[in-house]
């Protein structure tokens, strides 16, 4: 486990916080709270394709209602798997730029909705 500190976790012996929003683990056992971008990047840059092969960010509850996951592929790619039952949406993609995977998470993460809050609607305008 890593070192405490709010963008990287809970050190050992530490009682964990719920998240406010949602969550972040990583195959290598990170665990990070309401994740910042630069937390976010951290996690996609320390993947590797021996022991860290994967992030799976989601809100912190039982049955969350949307997740997306990052795994690393061979030749260096990213499988971008993004799922929101509450909306019917279900993609993979496939990502060379760690920069680019980055930053199309985080919009779609900043499109969920969080515990509490009301759910996030899109509409076109007339």
């Amino acid at each position: 486990m890593l070192a405490a500190s709010p963008e990287r976790g809970v050190a050992q012996g530490e009682k964990p916080v719920a998240a406010t929003h949602y969550c972040a683990d990583s195959e290598n056992g990170d665990h990070i709270d309401d994740p910042s971008e630069d937390a976010i990047f951290m996690l996609l840059d320390d993947l590797n394709d021996t022991d860290n092969t994967f992030v799976v960010i989601q809100p912190d509850e039982d049955d969350p209602a949307w997740y997306v996951s990052v795994a690393v592929l061979d030749k260096g790619e990213y499988e971008i798997v993004r799922r929101d039952a509450s909306r019917h949406e279900h993609h993979i993609v496939t990502e060379t730029s760690i920069h680019t995977t980055a930053r199309d998470l985080i919009l779609w993460l900043a499109t969920r909705s969080s515990p509490g809050q009301p759910t996030r609607h899109t509409f076109d305008a007339f």
